[in-house]
């Protein structure tokens, strides 16, 4: 069984895509497990959930003054380079993210790598032309495996359906707010183009400021806090999260009633179990034939905030409609067998090793 090393170069967000994995091959298979990553934080949530420290945490150098965060993190390409001889001594290699292709350009390298494709949305931004430089991808459910082979980014041969390890180490629901309102979860995405923040931010604060019968927990993608000014709020009903544990682990996609975001994956962690939805459509964008907007058909689509009140108000008489829909969704862009996903994954990983000889 060759050493596997985990590389760990990107924000707390992917952790939770990757960590399963390599618990269950340290564990359950006595595998040499190594994490990688420029980030004492990170390897220090890591060690939180590896009480016999069974896996071997490596602290990489960091091109960066900055200080140490789960959030913000030093340039990867740089991060790669400075580490360039601790990284290439490990055989295999498994990531999350797709700056580490740039190591086949690099001279004497000689690992594989596997790439574990985070996240189980619709955004086309997700897909780019270095997914095709790894050796083997996993991904979370049958809907990207095969958006990833028509774009000619994997092969039947070389990407692999292994279900959603995030699951396994998600939070439980957890009560935010002194009383019983209904919570509503506003989760924007990072990408400026398509995110419902970046122009409208403002006038959707105050939309949800001016709420009256709900809570509301703003929890925007954490790569979002690197481009604005902290979201801040004096409303008692609102709760702001601008990047914590609570914002990755599932603590209020679990905890919460109504999901009223955009584009973010998010929504599919969301609609584990069946919930209403809402999304914001404030640019009018032309999304009924765009599979980037697929999940947009699991609840209302509000081309106005001036609607979000009677919006929400019919959420709950709507709900029965989207049920059907978003379980059909949710069991296409994310696989659930009766093995848990990081069992599957550590299997395919270790056959991997085993057919290509790796040692």
């Amino acid at each position: 069984m060759p050493p596997i090393a985990f590389l760990a170069l990107a924000e707390a967000q992917q952790l939770y895509h990757w960590l399963p994995a390599a618990l269950r091959l340290a564990y359950d298979f006595g595998a040499q497990v190594s994490i990688l990553s420029p980030s004492s934080k990170l390897l220090d949530l890591v060690a939180s959930y590896d009480p016999d420290h069974k896996l071997h945490l490596i602290r990489l150098r960091r091109p960066s003054l900055r200080p140490d965060s789960l959030f913000h993190f030093p340039s990867r390409l740089a991060t790669l380079i400075l580490n360039y001889p601790t990284i290439r001594r490990f055989p295999l290699l498994v990531t999350t993210e797709t700056s580490s292709a740039w190591l086949y350009r690099m001279p004497g390298f000689s690992s594989r790598m596997i790439h574990i494709k985070h996240g189980a949305g619709d955004r086309e931004g997700g897909y780019k032309k270095r997914h095709a430089a790894f050796d083997l991808t996993l991904v979370c459910g049958e809907k990207d495996r095969q958006r990833l082979i028509e774009r000619g980014l994997t092969t039947e041969a070389n990407c692999v359906v292994g279900g959603y390890p995030k699951f396994e180490l998600m939070a439980e629901p957890q009560h935010f707010f002194a009383d019983d309102k209904p919570v509503i979860l506003y989760n924007p995405h990072f990408d400026r183009k398509l995110s419902s923040w970046y122009t409208h931010g403002p006038e959707v604060l105050k939309a949800l400021e001016d709420l009256r019968g709900y809570n509301v927990i703003i929890a925007p993608h954490t790569k979002i806090a690197k481009n604005i000014a902290p979201i801040r709020s004096d409303s008692p009903h609102i709760r702001v999260d601008m990047g914590s544990r609570h914002s990755i682990d599932m603590s209020y996609t679990n905890s919460a009633d109504i999901y009223l975001g955009d584009i973010s994956s998010q929504v599919y962690e969301f609609l584990l179990r069946p919930r209403p939805c809402l999304f914001l459509n404030l640019d009018h964008i032309d999304y009924a034939d765009d599979p980037s907007f697929s999940h947009w058909k699991l609840g209302q689509v509000l081309n106005d905030l001036s609607d979000l009140p009677a919006a929400l108000d019919r959420a709950r008489q709507e709900q029965p409609h989207f049920i059907a829909a978003q379980e059909a969704a949710v069991a296409r862009s994310i696989d659930r067998s009766s093995d848990s996903a990081s069992l599957r994954q550590a299997r395919i990983i270790l056959d991997f090793a085993e057919r290509n000889d790796i040692r």
